[in-house]
């Protein structure tokens, strides 16, 4: 069976105020944390073994998963101290794999959810005899991306970083099969980047690199707008809303549009929560109107309050009369006092 290693060590800092308290993979995704749906498609897809290379709060990851049993799997934990980028991240946990040389070892960026067939990238992995196959996905503005130009059958040309005037719209997507010996081969004790060393490297020295191209479902869970919209996606995807069983709603409130309620949360009367996340034991009050937002764990937000494409940090206290617009943010802990004045962003 296919072991894998999942890379969660980064500091999340597109998505503060919500990583200052919590590191990114366990912020709640359609009710769980980002990171058991990630362990749960791999599991789903034969894996057994993972390895969490972790950094940043590593502790809360194996507070919350243990040895991975209640998901399946064996989870093992590895610790970076200093930032080795993705390759030294994988370079990093390397002796804490089991499988043999010629084993394919699934590398999936922590900051990624994907729909795509895990199962068949694996299969052509194995079947094109495969040193690393790339998930690739195809998407309108290649700028923001790595992009991957591939021969007709599918074999990787090059890896070409972000730039300005990109040769093809196919974009790494973050989710890598690897030979396990191609993993024993980079370095270790240093930053490496796979886009920018491993990848290249290979490729240069002939390596078969291909491609599993699909256009299933995939986003980078990394800004507070994109990681919003991820949760409302997949709640959708059984229903309009996603409600804990201990948190409450109210009579005459509107929970919509893909939203989640985590427990302990409560929505106060005549509220409305539309296509946003509410964490756990959050308090949204009464006649409030939260839209495409985030409210962190604790937080307080008064009666009438707005908020609109804006993030609350845990325990933070919005009061009354404000109103949050445009990426506006709220670091943990603060306390908005009442005021008539009205918070957004400069355009």
């Amino acid at each position: 069976m296919p072991e894998a290693v999942l890379l969660v060590g980064g500091q999340g800092t597109r998505l503060r105020p919500l990583t200052l308290t919590t590191p990114k993979q366990m912020l709640p995704v359609a009710g769980v944390p980002l990171l058991t749906h990630q362990i749960v498609r791999l599991r789903d897809a034969g894996v057994d073994h993972v390895v969490l290379a972790t950094s940043y709060r590593a502790e809360v990851f194996s507070d919350h998963f243990g040895d991975g049993s209640d998901l399946g799997v064996a989870l093992t934990y590895v610790r970076e101290v200093e930032p080795l980028g993705t390759g030294g991240a994988i370079g990093n946990v390397a002796g804490q794999l089991r499988s043999g040389p010629e084993d394919p070892v699934v590398i999936v960026n922590g900051d990624n959810l994907s729909g795509h067939d895990l199962t068949g990238q694996l299969a052509l992995h194995r079947d094109r005899g495969a040193d690393v196959t790339l998930h690739l996905v195809e998407v309108p503005d290649p700028r923001a991306f790595g992009c991957v130009p591939c021969d007709a059958d599918g074999r990787v040309r090059d890896f070409l970083e972000k730039m300005p005037d990109p040769v093809t719209n196919w974009v790494n997507a973050g989710c890598y099969v690897f030979r396990r010996a191609v993993v024993d081969t980079v370095p270790r004790g240093r930053p490496v980047s796979v886009e920018r060393e491993t990848f290249p490297s290979l490729l240069a020295a002939g390596g078969r690199v291909f491609a599993w191209q699909e256009t299933s479902f995939w986003t980078d869970v990394g800004t507070p707008s994109a990681y919003v919209q991820a949760s409302s996606d997949l709640v959708r995807r059984d229903g309009d809303a996603w409600l804990a069983p201990a948190s409450h709603v109210a009579d005459g409130a509107d929970v919509s549009g893909g939203s989640s309620v985590g427990a302990g949360a409560v929505v106060g009367v005549g509220a409305e929560v539309t296509g946003s996340v509410v964490m756990a034991r959050a308090h949204i009050g009464d006649g409030a109107h939260v839209e495409r937002s985030a409210v962190g764990a604790g937080a307080h937000v008064a009666d009438g309050v707005v908020l609109v494409d804006a993030v609350v940090g845990d325990g933070a206290v919005v009061g009354r009369g404000n109103e949050l617009r445009g990426g506006a943010r709220v670091w943990p802990g603060v306390v908005l006092p009442p005021t008539s004045v009205r918070f957004s962003p400069d355009p």
